[in-house]
């Protein structure tokens, strides 16, 4: 197999190599012939948000992303505006309701802005939903058509927790800028001549929220209905501090271009940061967007200067003695980690970077995280502690503690 067949649409428009996307991402090598469910990576993230309009232009001036395409009234969809967003191999699609009666509007009631669509690229859309209802999952939309002068484009979506959905995408016969009945547009925004070409070249994993108890239910549609394999798994005093804890299990892909940890709460003293969430969002729902980036320091230092505001990292997990034992030398000194709040956290495979902003919409629900690998193929397991504190701190300032 070369490396041109391996790489998504997305990763060679991005200019990304394999080499590069097994430090970002954690690539791993893998035999697609007998996977049931083959899926070839992220395709793209769909928003469902109070206003598009002004979302779109608050990704592009604050996280740096590159308008591409765009669907609305003037294109002839009098639904909704649909602005297609990229940085590197990521695509964000962000919705927002035109028509009073779009079931977008009414999602958005209900849920405040989130995503509403995790939408793969895969080589086969009919073998993957033959599969998956074998496996008893829901299909929501059948395999179909849908073709404009740049070809065409093959789809169909399967429900997964929630109201969220998986968007199967094969686009091997497509050269158009998203979809059919999208336009390419780019936007008036001049990005400054002294930010960086991008702040993040790839998603690595995306978090699903779901309710007391269901959490294995979830892993195992991840591992029949899609082929996915159990990556790792975090309970009792994993992710837990005096007083709130949750349980998490992590499934991937075959190649682990896609990651879906998924958690759960787990009975303690008070309301955890999942019991928020579900509480907020008014069920499951994707919980965070992992970003990579191959320089964290920059991607933070923009986009504190942006306005974006980080959980706080208390200086006494800094000055730890046996962190700084267990994680040896980074290429950072620990002191830049510091003034910036970013965790670091080591296993046999190598080291990780990491820090997590604060809610970036109104209600306490969806949030950003950045990572920056080098080996390390995990999620951070020693960094849980440090930062289930500060959720807990930012939950107590909101009331929800």
């Amino acid at each position: 197999m070369t490396m041109e067949q391996t790489l998504t649409s997305q990763e060679r428009l991005a200019e990304l190599d394999l080499k590069q996307l097994r430090q970002l991402v954690g690539l791993v090598e893998y035999d697609a012939q007998g996977d049931p469910f083959p899926v070839t990576g992220w395709d793209a993230v769909v928003w469902s948000v109070g206003n598009a309009t002004q979302a779109a232009l608050y990704f592009q001036v604050v996280f740096g992303m590159e308008l591409v395409a765009y669907s609305g009234p003037e294109t002839g969809n009098r639904d909704h505006h649909a602005f297609v967003l990229r940085s590197g191999a990521i695509r964000f699609v962000i919705k927002g309701g035109v028509d009073p009666n779009s079931p977008l509007l009414d999602h958005h009631r209900r849920h405040g802005d989130g995503v509403i669509d995790i939408a793969l690229e895969v080589p086969d859309v009919d073998k993957c939903v033959a599969h998956a209802r074998e496996q008893g999952a829901t299909v929501l939309e059948e395999p179909h058509d849908a073709t404009d002068e740049h070809g065409t484009v093959r789809t169909a979506a399967i429900a997964t927790y929630g109201e969220t959905r998986h968007t199967l995408v094969d686009r091997s016969r497509y050269t158009g800028p998203y979809l059919p009945g999208y336009v390419a547009r780019s936007s008036g925004y001049v990005k400054p001549g002294n930010e960086p070409k991008r702040l993040f070249q790839a998603l690595d994993h995306v978090v699903g929220n779901v309710e007391l108890g269901h959490m294995d239910e979830w892993v195992d549609f991840y591992n029949r209905v899609m082929g996915f394999t159990n990556m790792a798994e975090f309970i009792g005093d994993d992710i837990a501090t005096e007083y709130s804890a949750l349980m998490s299990k992590v499934v991937a892909s075959g190649n682990h271009r896609v990651k879906f940890p998924l958690n759960e709460p787990a009975i303690a003293k008070k309301r955890s940061q999942i019991d928020e969430y579900l509480d907020f969002y008014r069920g499951p729902g994707a919980q965070h967007l992992a970003l990579a980036t191959n320089d964290i320091i920059r991607t933070v230092d923009v986009l504190r200067a942006k306005g974006v505001e980080f959980l706080a990292t208390p200086e006494s997990y800094y000055t730890d003695p046996e962190l700084r034992a267990r994680i040896g030398h980074v290429r950072v000194p620990i002191e830049e980690l510091a003034s910036r709040g970013i965790l670091v956290d080591r296993d046999e495979d190598g080291y990780l970077l990491q820090i997590f902003t604060k809610p970036i919409g109104d209600r306490p629900t969806l949030f950003f995280e950045f990572i920056e690998r080098h080996g390390s193929l995990g999620f951070g397991k020693g960094n849980f502690q440090a930062l289930f504190e500060a959720i807990e701190r930012e939950q107590a300032k909101r009331g929800n503690f």
